[in-house]
């Protein structure tokens, strides 16, 4: 990923564990044919994020799984007010947990500020489990 790249980071609300995501995003997928989030506001720094750009979700208070930015669109909801539809992979990639403070709507993230992406054995750049790293930083000890 480039160092240039620039992410988006937005809480996960009402989802406890990943796997809570990767399931209702699969029954979007399966229903629709495509993933998305549904945002209020438009990005205005659209081409950066296209240009390889996630989205990394926070989960119960950590940055943990991200997806790659496909698009925007533009709508209105039924008050005719403007919303923005992310158009996402639908690969999740779990990243090495980071814990974030909560905030509302979404956030730029700069690359260098983004968690490593995990590995196949569940370690993250850190090369311990993801789960040990969390709770080391939790701890203040990470």
């Amino acid at each position: 990923m480039n160092q240039a790249t620039l992410h988006l980071m937005k809480l996960c609300v009402g989802v406890e564990q990943v796997e809570e995501l990767a399931a209702f995003q699969a029954r979007r997928l399966a229903e629709h044919g495509r993933v998305w989030h549904l945002t209020r506001a438009t990005p205005r720094r659209a081409a950066e994020l296209l240009d390889g750009g996630s989205l990394y979700w926070s989960v119960r208070g950590s940055l943990k799984v991200r997806q790659r930015l496909l698009g925007f669109e533009a709508e209105t909801d039924e008050q005719a007010r403007p919303r923005c539809r992310l158009l996402l992979d639908p690969e999740l990639v779990r990243t090495a947990p980071r814990p974030i403070r909560p905030f509302q709507g979404w956030r730029y993230l700069a690359a260098g500020d983004a968690p490593p992406d995990m590995d196949a054995t569940g370690r993250g750049g850190d090369a311990l489990p993801a789960e040990m790293v969390e709770e080391l930083r939790r701890l203040g000890l990470w």
